[in-house]
């Protein structure tokens, strides 16, 4: 005859694995999904990360291309001043005409300093 009231050991013990089974089941479900979830953000995170990141590399192409057009149009300026600019002066032969007006009396040494000065840009 079986005695009912209080399980006896073996369905203790059998109670107890079901409860222990149960308990860790639910702590891997919650595990599981806090894991994914902190995934997802890192993953949200580094994709942020990774626009902002084209982003500013999109400004500093952008201001690379500024500058460089800036230069060349100051270099097609410069190239555009440069053959409009005075022949250059040959300064040898202009000392030398000024020495020789000097010496014919034709300007005094005032002049001459002035007319030097000139000459050499000073």
């Amino acid at each position: 005859m079986r005695r009912m009231g209080r399980p006896g050991l073996v369905g203790t013990v059998a109670r107890t694995a079901v409860v222990a089974g149960t308990a860790t089941a639910v702590s891997n479900n919650v595990s599981r999904r806090q894991y994914n979830r902190q995934a997802g953000k890192a993953e949200e995170a580094a994709a942020e990360q990774d626009a902002a990141a084209a982003a500013q590399q999109a400004q500093i192409d952008a201001q690379v291309q500024a500058a460089l057009a800036a230069q060349a149009a100051q270099q097609q300026a410069a190239a555009a001043v440069a053959p409009a600019a005075a022949p250059a002066v040959d300064v040898t032969a202009e000392l030398q005409k000024l020495a020789a007006l000097k010496e014919q009396g034709l300007i005094d040494d005032a002049e001459f300093s002035a007319l030097k000065a000139k000459v050499l840009g000073l």
